[in-house]
């Protein structure tokens, strides 16, 4: 009996899903393909049946993630009613909740010691996904792109030394230094 219409894309996005989340917690050459499919409820035998190779999957992996961290910042931005909302997505992104939840947080802090490392093909994807972030940030603050820029890759930096330390009073203050800096950057750049 043949699978149902769009079964085919179902268990490619599974797939899709289950490598972004590792890639986010544990980066790239850490994880393997049977450890992606297990968590997609496959097995490893059918991974080529969707993806001619890792590269190819982690740049889909990259584009499913940006696109999932920008809809959940404008959801966070949209939320609250108070202006304005680059501060409330400021706070959010420099949270010990998105610290701390690698697995659904932003994958640009957590792959980007390894992309310099990777195919042409996943840092071109990679690049355009950053473009299309700090598009997103710079139009909520209202900014233009060079300066939007400057106000994530403050954000990225701190996210990525907060999680990096094992102090947690360090860790804490990496992210309300952050938090406040950037803040006070937005009100610089506007």
């Amino acid at each position: 009996m043949p699978y149902p219409k769009g079964h085919k894309i179902k268990v490619r996005n599974k797939i899709v899903e289950s490598a972004a989340q590792a890639f986010r917690t544990n980066g790239i050459q850490d994880v393997s393909v049977p450890f992606i499919m297990k968590g997609a409820g496959l097995t490893h035998g059918g991974f080529y049946s969707h993806f001619n190779n890792k590269e190819q999957l982690v740049a889909e992996a990259c584009r499913y993630a940006i696109s999932d961290t920008i809809a959940l910042l404008q959801k966070v931005a949209d939320e609250e009613n108070h202006p304005p909302p680059i501060h409330t997505v400021i706070d959010y992104y420099l949270s010990p909740y998105h610290r701390d939840n690698t697995e659904m947080g932003c994958i640009l802090p957590a792959l980007s010691g390894e992309i310099s490392r990777s195919s042409e093909e996943v840092r071109q994807v990679y690049t355009h996904e950053l473009e299309r972030m700090i598009a997103f940030i710079s139009n909520l603050a209202e900014i233009d792109a060079s300066k939007g820029s400057a106000l994530f890759s403050t954000m990225v930096g701190s996210l990525t030394l907060a999680r990096s330390v094992n102090d947690p009073e360090l860790s804490a203050t990496l992210l309300s230094s952050g938090k406040q800096y950037a803040k006070e950057l937005v009100k610089t750049l506007t």
